[in-house]
């Protein structure tokens, strides 16, 4: 088998993901980078990876780059994505620079892996709570059709960030001190200082804010899911509207979600559907459904609690939950270059 020089840029929370899902999957890496913003060493899961200064652009040779996800002007993937290109990589985005460009495949592989042979160099990797959704509804979209989806999502800190993670550790701490003597009674779980993270504080909390608001008072996280979705089938009609929360656990996305079909079917007709979904693992028993710390470190997404609403024809409910650094994010990445070298190996 064919061994490909591979880079990884940033070594966050989704970057040391990426690094152990290579392992874990055993991908066929002849040399391996890995980059960010100052020289070090890090260990994962006990192996040690040299960091190199990614300012110092040593990219030559690079077949498949992996960037981590930073954002914006100054980020990793807006400075260097065309660097790697222009040695020669294909280039596999987790940030959200490069996902509605219309030149730019958005791809989930078990939605819509074609796409990816259209590529230019560059391939984005959607949203987390995008792939999560989708992944849930491919199989109703493609086989009765998706007229509504309705979504409330509560997300983990990690999709924050490992910094996210480590301030909801932190001031569950805090809390945890400040009360050491306290009865239940008279607990003080409200700290009073400023939250640089959250803008609030999320140990104890629910932050119903994921992003800048924009048009019509929906964040920038929401209409990620309506625009991200729309491009990813291919199809603006389907009418979504989101909700999403941050929410205070370190792992794991929980999606609520509503959805409404095109073609007359019953629940039963829907949940054959779900148990034929690629990347889907299904629950058909109302009293077990996935919990967040249940699905840490694993890959599917996992839907239970399926129900019909008895107001409205051909309408459901489901409860989805997914790991938000794997499948949500890294996972998919690696996932796509495992497509890319499959055609490559003919």
């Amino acid at each position: 088998m064919k061994k490909y020089n591979v880079a990884v840029i940033g070594v966050g929370a989704v970057g040391v993901e990426l690094l152990r899902i290579l392992n874990q999957r055993k991908f066929p890496i002849n040399s391996l980078k890995v980059f960010a913003r100052s020289e070090r060493d890090i260990k994962v899961d006990g192996n040690l990876y040299h960091v190199e200064s990614i300012e110092k652009e040593d990219f030559a040779g690079t077949e498949i780059a992996l960037f981590a996800g930073t954002e914006g002007a100054k980020g990793a993937s807006k400075l260097y994505a065309h660097k790697f290109i222009e040695q020669g990589a294909v280039v596999i985005d987790n940030g959200s620079d490069f996902r509605l460009q219309e030149d730019i495949p958005l791809v989930i592989p078990e939605v819509n892996k074609e796409k990816i042979y259209e590529h230019k160099g560059l391939i984005a990797n959607p949203n987390c709570t995008t792939i999560q959704m989708v992944v849930t509804l491919a199989g109703i979209y493609k086989k009765v059709g998706l007229k509504r989806v309705i979504l409330t999502s509560f997300q983990a800190t990690t999709g924050a960030g490992r910094r996210a993670a480590f301030t909801l550790w932190e001031e569950t701490k805090e809390i945890v001190e400040k009360n050491k003597e306290s009865d239940f009674n008279s607990l003080n779980k409200k700290l009073e200082k400023e939250f640089d993270v959250f803008g609030n504080q999320i140990v104890f909390n629910v932050i119903p804010q994921i992003g800048d608001f924009k048009e019509f008072g929906y964040t920038t996280e929401e209409w990620k899911v309506v625009k991200e979705t729309h491009k990813i089938l291919d199809n603006s009609s389907i009418k979504i509207t989101a909700t999403c929360v941050r929410v205070p656990t370190f792992i794991s996305h929980c999606e609520a979600i509503y959805f409404e079909t095109e073609k007359d079917t019953d629940i039963e007709g829907i949940k054959n559907i779900f148990k034929s979904s690629q990347g889907v693992e299904f629950i058909d028993r109302d009293s077990n459904y996935s919990l967040p710390l249940d699905v840490e470190g694993t890959d599917l997404v996992y839907v239970s609690r399926l129900r019909e609403d008895p107001f409205n024809k051909n309408s459901f409910w489901v409860w989805s939950v997914a790991d938000n650094l794997r499948k949500g994010a890294s996972l998919n990445a690696i996932q796509i270059a495992e497509e890319l070298i499959r055609k490559d190996s003919g």
